[in-house]
């Protein structure tokens, strides 16, 4: 099988171009039992912070995935595909509730899915640190 490896910090122009066109992305977390549950989600990344970002409810099966990994965080990664187009970014996943991270990561995905979520009293985010990149974009 091929592999299309990208360094997360510093990926080339047009792997970041395809991430930063409007796209549905997938999440995959870990249930308790080590089986993958995935679901649709929008995601921004951000090589210079070798983040990912997902905004979501606090209350989400996603969020208690990660939560219940530990506090090291929860193995993830993030997906999206368009045609023969494809990215993959991986990395351990945790939960933040601060303020400043949460508009940061609301201020991103306006700007990169070209509209402002609904205000969310129970909004939290999902920081994906960065650790492997692939695909072709």
């Amino acid at each position: 099988m091929a592999s299309y490896p990208v360094d997360p910090r510093q990926p080339d122009a047009t792997y970041l171009s395809f991430w930063r066109e409007r796209h549905l992305c997938t999440l995959t977390t870990l249930r308790p039992d080590g089986t993958p549950h995935v679901v649709p989600v929008g995601v921004t990344y951000d090589p210079e912070a070798g983040l990912a970002r997902v905004i979501t409810n606090k209350s989400s099966a996603k969020v208690g995935h990660v939560l219940a990994a530990g506090p090291d965080g929860g193995r993830v990664a993030v997906c999206q595909v368009d045609g023969r187009r494809w990215a993959t970014l991986e990395g351990r996943a945790r939960v933040s509730t601060d303020p400043e991270r949460v508009a940061e990561a609301v201020r991103r995905y306006a700007e990169r899915y070209e509209r402002m979520p609904s205000q969310n009293p129970s909004r939290v985010v999902i920081e994906i640190e960065i650790t492997a990149a692939m695909g072709r974009g």
